[in-house]
């Protein structure tokens, strides 16, 4: 098991000057954009365009996809995309392939209107959701792969620099979006947000280009472990023909991940943490899911949003991210998860206040700091916490395995935001307050099997 040692702080940050960093900060940003897409800018496109905040919510049901990517992520681990493999790489190459798809989406967007063809909207955002889920499931595995197996110092850098890049894609494309959007607005544009898509459309191929400088590596064990998982089911057949042969490949791409995780880690703990990891972020999806919506209502505009949700969130982001990751490394990935529930937890209610006070820039401005500060908290504690379980042989599998059981509490559950919103008669400070509420269930899992789980610490 990975182990995470103790160091002073001039040796702690140091790992972030490692090379290996920028290329994993790019590797995050490509992560994060597309959440932009289908998250804010669709979200308020959709509300502008005068949908109800139940349709918004229930839009937001195409999240979903990332819940599920695991059940295709054996097979991007092993199959290989024709010419791109073989140019660029079969990491690169699944990434390229979900962009190109994520671009022709956009290119979809800037010739629809919403009001007039819903249906369409919505599945091209379902397309959006499908090749960012896909191209996640690579996006991490090449991550991963890019610090070794004992470097377990680096390997909590990396999960802050991959966190601070996914928030980086996330915030800086809202701004773009949103300014861009407000711009056009005001320039007299009726389509100014078809128009802003096809301005995220040239970030996506900057990104890609960018892409071509994150060197890939080829692990002859992990083939190899694919090849045993195989032979296994394939001598339960007796003898070796065409349709035995597909069926323990079939078999032993989906099966090989799932029993290394159990084996590694024994059934009862490999239980508790998938359980932890559904519950974890449930509180913190129902506010962002709703968060935008909250800011137009009670009267911020689109450039106040962007100043300081995404500007100045951004900033809050990158620095409470990177003091995260020193803390995992001299503290423990445990203590960081449970210190990171509870500032969760007390940062949601923060916008309680700001509903019942009403607008306040000086409010505003303290939630969206204390709130950021605690998502990146969370997160680099999360996925350096999922990265240490990870069996190198199904990295790509695995990860997806688990990061998409955490999204599928975030984004099954929280896709009934804006109706709980309605229900609560838009009382957005009682709704903001049951976002606080929601951490508790697993930071008692967490409580309970703690001294059970196989983390070492120095």
């Amino acid at each position: 098991m990975l182990e995470i040692k103790k160091q002073t702080f001039s040796d702690m940050f140091s790992v972030y000057l490692d090379k290996r960093m920028v290329k994993i900060l790019l590797l995050g940003s490509i992560s994060g954009f597309p959440w932009v897409l289908i998250g804010s800018s669709l979200s308020l496109w959709l509300k502008e365009d005068g949908l109800s905040r139940s349709t918004i919510g229930w839009a937001g049901l195409i999240f979903s996809v990332y819940a599920f990517n695991y059940l295709w992520a054996p097979l991007i681990d092993r199959i290989q995309i024709p010419f791109l493999t073989k140019k660029i790489g079969h990491r690169r190459g699944w990434i390229v392939l979900m962009q190109i798809l994520i671009l022709i989406s956009l290119l979809l967007w800037s010739i629809v209107n919403p009001t007039e063809n819903l249906t369409l909207v919505i599945l091209v955002g379902l397309i959006i959701a499908i090749a960012s889920a896909t191209q996640d499931i690579t996006v991490d595995a090449l991550r991963i792969e890019q610090i070794g197996e004992n470097e377990g110092k680096s390997m909590a850098a990396g999960a802050a620099m991959a966190v601070v890049g996914w928030w980086s894609g996330y915030k800086l494309g809202g701004v773009l979006s949103l300014f861009s959007a407000e711009h056009l607005q005001n320039l007299g544009f009726e389509n100014y947000w078809q128009l802003t898509f096809l301005i995220l459309g040239v970030l996506v191929i900057l990104m890609n280009i960018g892409l071509m400088f994150v060197d890939e590596t080829i692990y002859s064990k992990k083939q190899n472990a694919h090849e045993e998982a195989d032979k296994i089911i394939l001598n339960k057949f007796g003898k070796e023909n065409i349709f035995a042969r597909s069926i323990s490949w079939i078999g032993g791409t989906i099966s090989g991940p799932v029993v290394s995780f159990f084996k590694k880690n024994g059934f009862s703990i490999a239980i508790g943490v998938l359980g932890f990891i559904f519950l974890f972020k449930i509180g913190e999806a129902f506010l962002g899911r709703m968060s935008i919506i909250f800011y137009k209502e009670i009267g911020f505009s689109k450039s106040d949003i962007a100043i300081y949700s995404k500007t100045l969130g951004w900033i809050t982001t990158v620095i409470f991210t990177l003091l995260g990751g020193l803390f995992v490394i001299r503290s423990g990935v445990l203590k960081a998860m449970f210190l990171a529930g509870i500032i969760m937890a007390s940062t949601n209610l923060l916008f309680s206040l700001l509903a019942w006070s009403g607008k306040s820039e000086i409010l505003f401005a303290i939630a969206v700091i204390f709130d950021d500060m605690a998502a990146a908290f969370a997160t680099v504690a999360f996925v350096a916490f999922i990265s240490l379980l990870v069996d190198r042989n199904y990295t790509a599998t695995q990860y997806a395995l688990l990061a998409s059981i955490g999204t599928a509490g975030r984004t099954t559950l929280a896709s009934s935001s804006g109706a709980l919103v309605d229900w609560l008669n838009g009382d957005w400070g009682i709704f903001f307050v049951l976002t606080a509420l929601m951490v508790i269930p697993s930071l008692i899992i967490l409580w309970i099997m703690k001294d059970k789980l196989k983390l070492s610490e120095k």
